[in-house]
């Protein structure tokens, strides 16, 4: 080995050895109790209740989450999955019955429209969000034992279950992200980007049927969630993600469960079934030999995605891989990880800024990641993340009184990098929070 090599290999070794030194600063625990006494006192600020279709929201029979408390943004209606993220604070600071109102509503909204909409607004009709619908289901069902209620639900999962499997199916047979839009909406959505991207040339020489195609892409990466990012190249609909993948396993494997309670077992050994063919597809097409780890498949052009994402970490989470492939993915930390948290996508040379980029923290990858290592036995790495988390929020509050939408995880505050501003936010935060919290509360 050269000197420069191992002049580099040491720099590396002590910067990484910084971000551990770092995450182990005790947390403030009494900063921490004020934090979840502003949660507490402030769920109810969250609710919202719209019984009857309007020009713009879609009526939901139950008390919905919005993600921020009402006043402070423009947010009215219900989301995807921020949903999710939200619902788990909600279980654990005993608000019980809003996590099984919002899983309702979801139900609702899946058997109106055969899918999950983005959000329950008019203009998100084209497209769904990151699936989570079971594991909301899955949540509540372990808090109330209420089998009538989980063979209904079921019933509705596999509604949504089977939109993935018809719309968003590819031909590698995993699935893809996509829309119903039309053409107005995808050559909306494409200038919509390009303002947001603050790059006045970014649709510069394209003829109309360009633009709409990449309106179609654009629209497409709306409905990851991950709005927008470097990891899909501007070509989502290309890909096969591994989240979405990953949390289409976690449903298969959940319709095992889900009929074993219902004492089905022949159609839990179906699913078993499913779920087996899907993880050997999620192995054979994710994982890059070249590179040592797992990325993306763009299945139109049969390569992997350049970028290497906090996404991996939902295999992790799924429990889609095996303890060593498990241990591919942990050596990414080296890549994600800076003093403060967890990178969305690695640092490098991109043509823009993104939300969805290398300097910004976002709380449901922090706790995919955290579940994810935990799964796999890597209690250190896992313990790591959460105290960073948690000491981010924490300072953060300590300045600002409030909790954000996101953070900026190069120097620790709420100062991130964004295409509409960065509002305060209760949401996946605090329920991300309270989860890592009770967590250090346990251990």
């Amino acid at each position: 080995m050269n000197i420069f090599k191992m002049r580099r290999n040491f720099i590396l070794f002590i910067t990484f050895s910084l971000f551990i030194s770092h995450s182990y600063a005790k947390t403030d625990l009494n900063t921490t109790k004020k934090v979840r006494t502003f949660i507490s006192n402030n769920w109810g600020g969250t609710i919202k209740v719209t019984l009857k279709d309007s020009a713009n929201l879609f009526g939901l029979p139950k008390p919905y989450s919005v993600p921020s408390v009402l006043g402070e943004t423009a947010f009215k209606e219900m989301y995807y999955w921020d949903t999710y993220f939200t619902n788990l604070g909600l279980l654990l600071d005993h608000q019980v019955n809003q996590a099984q109102n919002n899983t309702d509503d979801i139900i609702f909204m899946v058997n109106r429209f055969g899918k999950m909409l983005n959000g329950s607004n008019v203009a998100f009709l084209n497209r769904s969000q990151p699936p989570y619908l079971s594991m909301m289901v899955y949540d509540v069902y372990h808090v109330t034992n209420n089998k009538i209620w989980l063979k209904d639900a079921v019933k509705s999962l596999e509604k949504e279950y089977s939109f993935w499997m018809k719309e968003r199916i590819t031909p590698c047979g995993l699935n893809r992200y996509s829309s119903a839009a039309s053409d107005d909406e995808k050559r909306g959505m494409a200038y919509a980007v390009q303002g947001r991207s603050n790059n006045p040339d970014l649709l510069k020489g394209l003829t109309d049927k360009q633009i709409l195609v990449a309106g179609s892409h654009f629209t497409a990466e709306a409905e990851s969630g991950w709005d927008f990012t470097p990891r899909f190249e501007s070509r989502c609909e290309d890909f096969c993600p591994i989240d979405l993948n990953s949390n289409l396993y976690v449903y298969e494997k959940n319709f095992e469960f889900f009929y074993r309670q219902l004492g089905n077992d022949k159609k839990a050994e179906q699913w078993k079934s499913i779920a087996n063919k899907r993880r050997y597809l999620m192995n054979k097409y994710f994982y890059d030999s070249k590179k040592g780890c797992f990325y993306d498949y763009d299945y139109v052009h049969k390569t992997h995605s350049s970028v290497l994402s906090a996404a991996i970490f939902s295999l992790m989470y799924a429990k889609a891989v095996n303890n060593e492939q498990a241990k591919k993915i942990v050596n990414a930390l080296k890549l994600l990880e800076t003093p403060f948290g967890l990178r969305t996508c690695e640092d490098k040379n991109y043509d823009r800024t993104y939300q969805w980029g290398s300097t910004n923290g976002w709380a449901p990858l922090h706790f995919i990641a955290a579940v994810g290592l935990e799964n796999y036995k890597y209690h250190a790495e896992s313990s790591r993340i959460e105290n960073k988390y948690i000491n981010m929020v924490n300072n953060n509050f300590l300045k600002t009184n409030n909790l954000w939408e996101k953070y900026n995880i190069i120097d620790g505050t709420s100062n991130a990098a964004s295409e509409y501003g960065t509002p305060a936010l209760l949401g996946w935060t605090a329920g991300v929070y309270i989860y890592f919290t009770e967590n250090r509360h346990k251990n």
